[in-house]
């Protein structure tokens, strides 16, 4: 590996190109990124680089918006196919259909979904700042779309506001029980979650929060053993924090496919050839880069 590392330095130097990482892919694709975040963090990179070329490695939607938020730049994801389930569970036109029936109410969206459905959005959020931006609105009514998880993880946060939940969900964390939190519980340890989880299985959590506010949480944390609520693959960066800790996955299976969809073979071909290039409609592209921008200035 130490090779392809090397060919992936010299190849990111020569075409002034940048890798942003998301913590759910390989921990070698993390090793070599110029940046590793959550998707706001990610985000905020994405507007902020001065790069010719990003390679993306993450699912589709955050590709997405990097090149929403850098329509003149070349931004490229290892692997087109990679996509996110939660994302396909909500689609524009439906929204359209309940702006129109309820033109009351405020869409709040997931940076988890498609353009398209960014673009007939009020705002995006993330799960570092929803509670922050749904907070901030003026209006008391919310459709929070795709994901009822962190929606109602929102909803006990803002008691001042009328949340209606999109029927969405990551299929990996929602599968997430307590039995397999508290049989790991069993050998001691502080569990994290994320607030994708199930409600009960946050209720159950020392700390429920995104990823990039687990790995602060793990900085401080007074502990020798964490039980993670989140993708396996972020452990590699936990560990890298906090070499002293135990950590161990919540379940077995926590594992998004798709993100295991960008390998570093493909990280590497997607540099050499420049391929799988990521465009978005003009249209589409200036209407989500709103709800986006919005995002972003409210946090």
């Amino acid at each position: 590996m130490k090779e392809l590392a090397s060919k992936v330095q010299k190849l990111k130097e020569e075409k002034n190109a940048v890798i942003l990482a998301h913590y759910y892919v390989d921990g070698f694709i993390q090793d070599v990124a110029d940046f590793v975040g959550d998707s706001l963090e990610l985000a905020r990179k994405a507007k902020s680089t001065d790069a010719d070329i990003i390679v993306f490695c993450g699912v589709y939607f955050m590709a997405e918006t990097a090149k929403i938020l850098n329509p003149e730049k070349k931004v490229l994801i290892p692997y087109y196919k990679a996509g996110c389930l939660m994302a396909d569970m909500a689609i524009a036109e439906e929204i359209e259909e309940f702006r129109k029936q309820n033109p009351d109410f405020a869409v709040v969206t997931y940076v988890n979904s498609s353009a398209d459905v960014k673009a007939v959005s009020d705002v995006c959020c993330t799960s570092a700042n929803a509670v922050k931006i749904v907070e901030s609105l003026e209006k008391e009514k919310i459709l929070f779309v795709p994901d009822r998880n962190l929606g109602s993880y929102v909803a006990s946060k803002v008691k001042d506001k009328e949340i209606y939940l999109w029927e969405g969900y990551c299929p990996v964390h929602d599968k997430l029980r307590v039995k397999d939190v508290m049989e790991r519980k069993e050998r001691g340890g502080v569990f994290i979650a994320h607030p994708e989880c199930n409600e009960e299985v946050r209720r159950i959590a020392d700390f429920v929060g995104s990823t990039s506010q687990m790995v602060n949480f793990v900085k401080e944390v007074e502990a020798d053993r964490v039980i993670v609520g989140t993708e396996r693959e972020t452990i590699h960066h936990l560990r890298k924090v906090r070499p002293d800790v135990e950590f161990e996955v919540a379940y077995d299976g926590f594992v998004c496919d798709q993100m295991k969809l960008i390998t570093p073979e493909r990280l590497l071909k997607a540099l050499e050839r420049e391929q799988f290039e990521v465009f978005v409609d003009k249209g589409i592209a200036e209407k989500a880069r709103e709800a986006i921008e919005k995002m972003l200035d409210l946090s």
